[in-house]
């Protein structure tokens, strides 16, 4: 599955001297690396983006503490925020300081980068769902749903805005109903998809279908319940 291509906001890649983005594969929706698919909550993809250190090693790896992930994320935006003086409506700045800052899992000030490029681009449905995804991880369920709305008012099929609002609804709010809407519109909308992407999209249905009880033997056999909020 392809991606639309992003009038208005330039794919830049900037990087800062001491600290390196990895941006080896995007964490929000289903869709390779370099096709505009925002960090997910689900971690669909499997693959994430990662802060890197000076030598090279991810932040995981040396196991850095909040304050150091700011101070890393801080230090790598520093030079784009530095351009954004004298160009404050340059979309792509502003997404990827918004990257950063959301990968260091500094929510708020992701929120705060992504709304200033969305508003610029506000029919940019790969922005917005990063958008939601910064405000869904920042606490705001109800905001990152709304986004993904206002997403899927510019193209009612996409399927990163689909997948994401199914995973908003079951873990945010407790939706199962609603999440089993989501993904059952994105797997028929969306025939293309892969046999894996569809496998995945079917096995969080299954789940949204679970009762207590099942969720209960669920949990005494081992098997994993993503029923609950997701708090990194």
């Amino acid at each position: 599955m392809k991606s639309k291509a992003t009038p208005g906001v330039r794919r830049k890649h900037v990087c800062a001297p001491a600290v390196v983005l990895l941006a080896a594969a995007l964490a929000i929706g289903y869709l390779p690396p370099g096709t505009e698919s925002p960090d997910s909550p689900a971690q669909f993809a499997g693959g994430r983006e990662s802060l890197s250190s000076p030598g090279g090693e991810t932040a995981e790896r040396y196991a850095l503490t909040p304050e150091q992930m700011k101070q890393l994320a801080d230090r790598q935006a520093a030079p784009l925020i530095e351009k954004l003086q004298s160009d404050p409506d340059n979309g792509a700045l502003l997404a990827e300081v918004g990257a950063i800052y959301h990968i260091a899992r500094q929510y708020r000030q992701a929120v705060t980068f992504y709304d200033r490029a969305v508003q610029l681009d506000p029919g940019n449905i790969a922005l917005r769902t990063k958008l939601a995804t910064s405000l869904y991880r920042n606490g705001d369920a109800d905001g990152a749903i709304a986004e993904l709305n206002r997403a899927l008012s510019h193209d009612a099929n996409d399927a990163n805005a689909l997948f994401d609002l199914g995973v908003i609804r079951f873990e945010g709010k407790g939706d199962r109903k609603g999440a089993r809407e989501a993904w059952k519109r994105l797997l028929d909308a969306n025939p293309e998809l892969s046999a894996e992407r569809k496998a995945t999209v079917e096995k969080r249905m299954d789940e949204a279908s679970l009762t207590r009880v099942d969720r209960r033997r669920a949990g005494r056999a081992g098997i994993q319940d993503n029923s609950g909020p997701v708090t990194h």
